[in-house]
């Protein structure tokens, strides 16, 4: 069944568009290659230094062995058993300084970071009471501090408790936890009804930083030269403040809101890393790997457009176009995105896009001048591709508008194809090509689609 000339151009184009698919397929992925790398570099650096840290404590952890009886078979046997109890703040002070320092490795970046911390805890021991008995043997109790790595465990500048300044010694102190720090305490300094603890420590890690607030009353106050914090974990800081310079963020909370008390008052203790903590990473902005393939996201859309000017170009003058030029075209603009990832990764996201938009209109500027048999038409779409360009700058740095904007383009486009192509007689250009007469020139002999 014969088809119209109208029909064979669209099915065309359209094949085109999928024929270049192959070629935007082969540079997301190595988009995807590249990354990949960078994210070496990140784990790198995380085996090279110190991974997350996660500050637990202090808290106060006093061996306890018991003695109980259960009757089996009607015979009363004596069982024993051996745990921790652990003694939480009545109220827990943190203060952080935190420095962020780049380190690169080829032309991929990471950054570790260093925190000067300062402890403040205060104890209330009245509740050690309930621990008396006869069948209740006390071993000597520790003040415990967990990390999340013990490499990135720095100087222990001050360890106060009571004014009086105490020992610290490696590990945490508590079998199958976490490493850490802990401080021998004696019953002498226990018995006192309230204890003081300060503390000072230098702690280094990468990715995310976090403290568990384990104090009935609990407080974070966080300074850093970053100023691309990510704000994540059980809670968000109640005060902050973001600038070029860095950012400063306050957090709080209470056994009200996070039930720690109970949850470490068991026997078994829940485990470190699992508790609701304050957290803040230090978040890389969106790079420009993130950048450009959320750019070739609007390939398609770029390269439809493209395709459509020049579909009404040639549906309005009788100048015609070749499928292969059409490829030709649609390669310069599946090319700009592989100039853009190998720029980007050299003179940062925003240069490489203006560099990688001049390459192409300069491109297609000298193509169709020939292919449009003027320079005048040339820059007419040269100029139209570098807005296009441009258009596509703006949705990617507008992540919230980038709906709004996007869609604004699309009915804009929508609307000049309208309005060039309301006076088209589409039936005329549907219509089959009478056949020439024999022993004339057939002009259109070449031509794809008659």
């Amino acid at each position: 069944m014969k088809k119209s000339p109208l029909f064979w151009k669209v099915s065309t184009l359209m094949g085109c568009i999928l024929l270049l698919l192959v070629p935007l397929f082969m540079v997301s992925n190595l988009i995807s290659e590249r990354a990949s790398y960078r994210d070496d570099v990140e784990d790198t650096l995380r085996q090279s230094t110190s991974g997350p840290q996660q500050l637990t404590g202090p808290l106060i952890a006093i061996p306890v062995t018991e003695i109980y009886y259960k009757f089996e078979d009607n015979v009363k046997v004596e069982h024993k058993r051996s745990f921790l109890h652990f003694l939480l703040p009545e109220s827990l002070v943190v203060d952080g300084n935190q420095q962020v320092e780049s380190r690169s490795i080829g032309i991929y970046d990471g950054q570790i970071w260093s925190t000067d911390l300062k402890l403040k805890a205060q104890f209330n021991t009245d509740k050690l009471d309930e621990l008396k008995g006869e069948t209740i043997t006390l071993g000597q109790p520790f003040i415990a501090v967990g990390v999340g790595d013990a490499r990135g465990i720095g100087a222990v500048k001050v360890s106060k408790v009571n004014d009086e300044t105490l020992t610290v010694e490696p590990g945490s102190g508590i079998s199958g936890q976490q490493a850490g720090i802990h401080i021998p305490l004696t019953w002498e300094t226990l018995n006192a009804k309230n204890i003081d603890l300060e503390m000072s420590l230098n702690l280094n890690g990468t990715g995310s930083f976090s403290v568990v607030p384990v104090g009935r009353n609990s407080e974070l106050t966080l300074r850093s030269n970053w100023p691309h914090p990510g704000f994540m974990g059980d809670y968000l800081p109640s005060k902050r403040e973001i600038s070029e310079s860095g950012f400063q963020a306050h957090w709080q909370s209470s056994w009200f809101a996070n039930n720690l008390e109970s949850q470490f008052s068991a026997i078994e203790p829940p485990e470190f890393r699992t508790v609701p903590a304050f957290s803040v990473t230090v978040a890389t902005p969106a790079d420009q790997y993130q950048l450009t393939d959320r750019a070739i996201k609007y390939a398609i859309l770029l390269i439809a457009l493209t395709f459509m000017a020049f579909f009404v170009y040639e549906t309005m003058t009788h100048l015609r176009l070749h499928p292969m030029q059409y490829l030709l075209v649609g390669l310069s603009l599946v090319l700009f995105y592989l100039v853009l990832l190998a720029l980007s990764e050299h003179v940062g996201f925003t240069p490489a896009w203006i560099i990688a938009s001049l390459v192409g209109a300069m491109m297609n500027g000298v193509y169709l001048q020939a292919v449009l048999k003027g320079w005048k038409r040339s820059a007419v779409f040269v100029v139209a591709l570098l807005g296009l360009d441009g258009v596509m700058w703006f949705l990617l740095r507008s992540e919230d508008s980038a709906l709004l904007l996007g869609s604004g383009v699309l009915a804009i486009a929508l609307f000049a194809v309208m309005y060039l192509t309301r006076n088209v007689d589409w039936y005329s250009l549907s219509q089959v090509k009478q056949s020439v007469p024999k022993g004339e020139p057939d002009d259109d002999a070449l031509r794809i689609w008659k």
